[in-house]
């Protein structure tokens, strides 16, 4: 059985594979435009983590091709090195050493030497992390809590701002996972990233829409006051439902101002059941720190009404297909997702375990809170209150 020869690629093809991986396009759709397979396709990008590495340049003092093809022409001329070191304007110790490192003048060969000086220039930088056994340990333990590198950075930056030795970009905690020749971070530590994704791929955009069912007398979010939407004063709120499988489901509560979550344990999909959850749920805060809830058109607010009556929360409800007007609860979502996974069984969680949950999200600095956490902001408004 013959073996697949290996394919090289130019560095041309290689440029064009990353442009066409940051544009979004599939694994599967570039190997088909190189004719490869997927799994070589991968092993490309897996090797950089994902991330498209500098475009090489060579030192201005670096000999070039051309100056090695006339050491080349000047070997074989029988020229002596001091003539072709003063043809090339370099000192003869320079024009010794390549000829000694690349064969002898017997076995000199322009672009063999090339070749070989561009391979010994790869000299990466050393990464920050290398070294710095505090700042390794302070970013493995936040990992491990699920804090995301972006909230690791801001978090040093602020908590450190007198310390550059204890500050990193979150670029560089990523690489430092997903590249693992830099042998700082732990593979193991992956795990603890919300997508768990072993390189970087590129964001890509969903135009995937739900059609949403009519709900009657529904106040549109277009009336909401605009304290409410500039975020000006605590005690709006945006909420939605997770499902998972078995149809088990959960309300996930932010309130926009300082992105506090609460979680609330829900028996089914239906409005009853997820009326008398949010009911229950906003008893347990001050009137002052709940007086909006704006939601989607999902048929689980039907009974909005109720809602109202029973707690004085006016509730708002989104345009069709546009859940970016409650942009806090979609993105919260997504982090709950970590926690949450999708197609597991939702029922299978206590509110205690919810609770819990929902606590270690809010001791998450934020990096739209400047590094603050959702708690910290929180009990601020609580406290202002009391």
């Amino acid at each position: 059985m013959s073996r697949r020869k290996r394919r090289w690629y130019t560095s041309l093809e290689k440029a064009e594979m990353w442009d066409r991986w940051q544009r979004g396009e599939s694994l599967n759709a570039i190997a088909r435009a190189f004719e490869t397979s997927h799994s070589a396709i991968t092993k490309n990008f897996a090797r950089f983590g994902g991330f498209r590495p500098p475009e090489r340049q060579r030192s201005r003092l670096a000999l070039t091709l051309s100056q090695r093809e006339e050491i080349s022409r000047g070997i074989v001329g029988g020229l002596s090195l001091r003539t072709i070191a003063r043809q090339l304007d370099r000192a003869p110790s320079t024009i010794s050493r390549e000829i000694k490192r690349n064969g002898g003048l017997k076995r000199y060969r322009a672009n063999h030497a090339d070749e070989a000086a561009w391979d010994r220039a790869q000299r990466p930088k050393p990464c920050k992390l290398a070294g710095n056994l505090q700042l390794q340990r302070i970013i493995a333990s936040k990992l491990q809590c699920h804090w995301s590198p972006d909230q690791i950075a801001g978090w040093l930056k602020k908590s450190y701002a007198g310390n550059e030795k204890l500050q990193v970009s979150h670029e560089t905690i990523y690489r430092s996972l997903f590249i693992q020749a830099r042998g700082v971070l732990k593979r193991e530590l992956l795990q603890h990233l919300r997508t768990r994704r072993v390189m970087r791929y590129p964001q890509k955009t969903s135009l995937k829409g739900q059609g949403k069912g009519q709900i009657a007398d529904a106040v549109s979010i277009r009336e909401r006051p605009a304290s409410v939407e500039d975020r000006a004063v605590p005690g709006h709120w945006e909420g939605d439902l997770i499902c998972g499988s078995n149809n088990s489901f959960i309300a996930t509560l932010v309130e926009r101002q300082t992105r506090y979550v609460m979680l609330a344990k829900v028996p089914g999909k239906e409005t009853e059941s997820v009326i008398n959850a949010l009911i229950k749920q906003a008893k347990k805060l001050p009137n002052e720190l709940y007086q909006s809830l704006t939601w989607d058109r999902g048929k689980e607010m039907a009974d909005h009404q109720r809602f109202t009556l029973d707690t004085d929360i006016q509730v708002y409800f989104c345009d069709p297909k546009s859940p970016w007007q409650r942009g806090s609860n979609e993105n919260t979502n997504r982090l709950l997702r970590q926690y949450l996974p999708q197609g597991t069984n939702l029922s299978l969680h206590s509110q205690a375990k919810l609770n819990a949950i929902a606590r270690q999200l809010n001791e998450r600095p934020r990096k739209t809170l400047g590094y603050e956490t959702p708690a910290e902001r929180f009990n601020v408004c609580v406290a202002s209150i009391g």
